[in-house]
């Protein structure tokens, strides 16, 4: 069954798996979404597709982009490598100028792939992995996030400019490459600051039950770090946090984009002295264009946002508006052309550039959310990088 799709956002298309069809006419634009809408991908997927939705909708109320209003066609890539070929290729075949794939590196590679293959541009939604880019799948992918060595530069930033923190400890979990580069962001920013010491590394898995033997070495060191950075994701990260603290280590803990929002700290009651990078603030404190966004984010979703990372989306849909309308055509090399002139060009996550180089972010803002007693609340803003292209593709 053909459903269409013009404008108007259906919740319901996001839930309920399958593929939406349509067939545009001469006064219509088709953006496709290969995307998981089931599966454990969508729950940073589906909200990060919503959020760019949003802005589309946003553009055919002004009129629609080219004189045209844009038409979804969307597929679900299930969570899975294999499904996302064949979304990607079913909104190819829908007649998609444009494909918005999955969050993650792994699991979009495969629909932007198709994409690159047809001669159209990919956009991931929020992956932090440089290969999602020019080196990976090729000259017409881009992605929304920014290289996830900028959290770890982030959180090492505050800790040195905001709590007077000079020595630091890493905690990594070795489970998924977001973690290592998360760790080696830190590492490489962390010497870079007059004063500071590198106390030590330790590894984990996200599924270990325990971290007291890494705990146990934490503890016996000769100095108490300042920082402890813990390069990690639910559920690993929130369990290791509160062996942490219940072991009566009170150090400062801090993380990555990863670990923003409050939809685990019930795992780990009353925590304190906790800080995450975010790309934006769900706590008041970004501006009213910000909030408002999230405002309606939360109408979409039917529930409180649980965090920050699906603004991505929203600018990514932007940028390539943007590009686009200077283009004056959906041409893939003319927008891509475009795309690469952007230089610190204003967004509600801060400014954005890319270049014929690199097609993510070396260089970004990032909020603060620090929560004591339980309580998130956003402490400002830090920018991190640039970070040199070759410390960001090394891991």
């Amino acid at each position: 069954m053909l459903k269409r799709m013009v404008g108007a956002v259906m919740a319901g298309a996001l839930v309920a798996g399958g593929a939406t069809a349509v067939q545009a006419d001469d006064h219509e634009i088709v953006v496709g979404f290969a995307v998981s809408t089931s599966g454990w991908q969508a729950a940073y997927t589906g909200p990060a597709t919503l959020a760019a939705q949003i802005r589309l909708e946003e553009i055919n109320a002004a009129g629609g982009l080219l004189g045209k209003q844009l038409v979804i066609a969307q597929a679900d890539s299930k969570s899975e490598r294999e499904e996302g070929v064949k979304a990607g290729q079913i909104v190819i075949d829908d007649g998609a100028s444009v494909v918005f794939v999955d969050c993650d590196f792994d699991m979009g590679a495969p629909a932007a792939n198709a994409a690159q293959n047809a001669g159209l541009i990919s956009l991931f939604l929020c992956a932090g992995d440089a290969k999602a880019g020019i080196e990976g799948i090729g000259p017409f992918a881009f992605t929304g996030g920014q290289a996830a060595h900028l959290d770890g530069a982030s959180i090492a930033t505050y800790a040195y400019d905001n709590r007077g923190a000079r020595t630091a400890y890493l905690l990594r979990d070795d489970t998924i490459e977001y973690n290592k580069s998360v760790c080696a962001g830190f590492e490489w920013a962390w010497p870079r600051l007059e004063g500071t010491t590198m106390l030590g590394l330790d590894v984990f898995q996200n599924n270990d039950p325990s971290v007291q033997g890494q705990i146990d070495r934490i503890k016996a060191l000769d100095t108490t770090p300042d920082v402890i950075a813990v390069c990690s994701y639910v559920p690993g990260a929130a369990s290791a946090i509160k062996q942490m603290r219940a072991s009566g280590i009170e150090t400062l803990i801090v993380s990555g984009v990863a670990m923003d929002g409050h939809y685990w700290l019930d795992a780990v009651p009353n925590l304190s002295n906790f800080c995450a990078a975010a790309f934006s603030s769900l706590y008041g404190g970004a501006g009213e264009e910000v909030d408002a966004f999230f405002e309606k984010l939360e109408a979409k979703e039917g529930e409180p946002t649980a965090t920050s990372l699906p603004i991505a989306g929203y600018v990514l849909m932007d940028l390539w508006a943007k590009a686009v309308e200077s283009a004056g055509t959906v041409d893939s090399a003319a927008v891509t052309a475009e795309m690469e002139k952007f230089t610190d060009e204003p967004t509600l996550m801060g400014p954005r550039s890319f270049s014929d180089q690199l097609h993510i972010q070396d260089k970004a803002r990032y909020a603060i959310i620090c929560t004591d007693e339980g309580t998130p609340r956003m402490e400002g803003y830090v920018t991190a990088g640039p970070i040199p292209k070759d410390v960001i593709l090394k891991n």
